[in-house]
């Protein structure tokens, strides 16, 4: 079998929970194939959110810990400054990060941590019920916008990863995608990159993933994936940011 098509070692060969059509599951074979690429996998610890990603646990064959909602990175920090051989990364949704956990967020970027953030964004609540998230779109229907997000009412869709690139502690940022083969070749490279710039040394990292949600945005798979293309990214628009 071509190395490329191989089973990453620390990904578990098991059954997913997630729905048909849903990003999570690329993105965590994305992350077990960087680990096995990068030689990190007796090193690693991950940080798994609240969200739809609770249980990611259950899928990396790697060491993880759990945090409580929003408190990724402050978990993420303990361990890092106990463990600083270690290379440690949080896994976190939209609702989680940029939401309850905006707070953490915020100072552990501010200090210059040096971690590794893969921040899926998906634009909805998707374990709770498909809520309004801070990065829903204007316009966007959602189980709390029933007639779509309105700015004077809820306020505009959150650019976490523009603000957090303002701050001087963080080293580098890019938001890529995975709405289509060529974008997931991107989001595998910047995913590499901030493992690596902590293996460096360098500092705070974070990739935000934009990820479909088929299931609480009301579409087929291909839907939700032209949707990211053909809407999303015009709000939240791919490359790298610092």
């Amino acid at each position: 079998m071509d190395k490329i098509y191989a089973h990453p070692k620390s990904l578990r060969n098991i059954q997913t929970h997630y729905c048909p059509g849903c990003g999570h599951g690329i993105a965590h074979r994305i992350i077990a194939e960087i680990v096995d690429e990068l030689g990190i996998r007796e090193r690693v610890i991950a940080v798994a959110p609240v969200g739809c990603a609770v249980i990611a646990y259950d899928y990396w064959d790697f060491d993880c810990s759990e945090a409580a909602h929003g408190r990724a990175l402050a978990v993420a920090t303990a361990i890092k400054r106990v463990r600083p051989e270690n290379i440690v990364f949080t896994y976190q949704g939209d609702g989680d990060l940029a939401a309850i956990g905006t707070n953490e967020t915020i100072h552990a970027a501010n200090r210059g941590e040096n971690l590794t953030v893969v921040f899926i964004n998906n634009a909805v609540y998707g374990m709770t019920g498909g809520q309004m998230a801070p990065t829903t779109l204007l316009n966007q229907k959602t189980a709390t916008t029933v007639k779509g997000r309105e700015a004077g009412i809820h306020g505009y869709p959150l650019k976490i990863s523009e603000m957090l690139a303002l701050l001087p502690g963080v080293k580098y940022i890019e938001r890529v995608s995975l709405h289509s083969p060529q974008e997931i070749i991107k989001t595998k490279k910047a995913i590499k990159q901030a493992f690596s710039n902590q293996i460096e040394g360098i500092g705070f990292s974070l990739v935000e993933v934009l990820s479909p949600c088929p299931t609480y945005w009301g579409m087929q798979p291909k839907e939700a994936l032209d949707w990211i293309k053909e809407v999303m990214v015009k709000k939240f628009p791919l490359g790298r940011i610092k």
